[in-house]
């Protein structure tokens, strides 16, 4: 019984374990800028049907999705009940491949297919 007791005691008075190894955890390194993909920075040609909508000059996948995604905001296109579905112009349609209604998360892969090597 006394051995219970004397553990129950030496349990109590122990520092908790967060504290330990707070103060043991090195610096942290000084926060470095993110590199982007090499692949999404490539400037690509859009075709004559993406062109369009974005420009003709070749640019990066990221700044064709910006450009797209302004037309979209710009002429209202996003559907107001299904917020993820956008609704194809008559400019976008041929992009879509003839559909028109599209998810967004589609919508990249289907502008892929009007992107080439710049």
């Amino acid at each position: 019984m006394a051995t219970k007791k004397k553990k129950a005691a030496k349990k109590a008075t122990r520092r908790p374990a967060a504290r330990k190894s707070a103060a043991r955890r090195p610096a942290k390194k000084a926060a470095s800028k993110r590199k982007p993909n090499a692949a999404f920075m490539k400037p690509m040609q859009p075709d004559a049907q993406l062109a369009a909508v974005v420009g003709s000059q070749p640019m990066p996948r990221t700044e064709v999705t910006k450009k797209l995604w302004g037309y979209i905001k710009r002429k209202g296109l996003q559907d107001q009940k299904e917020r993820r579905m956008i609704n194809a112009d008559d400019a976008l349609k041929p992009v879509f491949g003839g559909k028109t209604k599209v998810s967004m998360f589609d919508m990249t892969k289907l502008v892929n297919r009007h992107l080439k090597d710049a």
